[in-house]
């Protein structure tokens, strides 16, 4: 799995960062960036829960092409 930003969507409201701390950081350009976009299994449940509850749909996941 792959995490993405889209910047062009993001508006900084920060619910990310909020419910996935390790993951995503709002940073001084008030736009979510990714720590890691690869994340450990344990961290997938806050990972999926950000990524549903962000309201401008700026936070996507996509799977690894094996």
């Amino acid at each position: 799995m792959r995490l993405r930003v889209d910047s062009s969507k993001c508006s900084g409201i920060g619910l990310c960062e909020m419910t996935a701390p390790t993951i995503y950081q709002v940073g001084d350009d008030g736009r979510s960036h990714l720590l890691q976009d690869d994340p450990d299994t344990s961290e997938i449940p806050t990972v999926t829960e950000a990524v549903a509850n962000c309201p401008t749909g700026a936070l996507s996941i996509e799977a690894d092409e094996t």
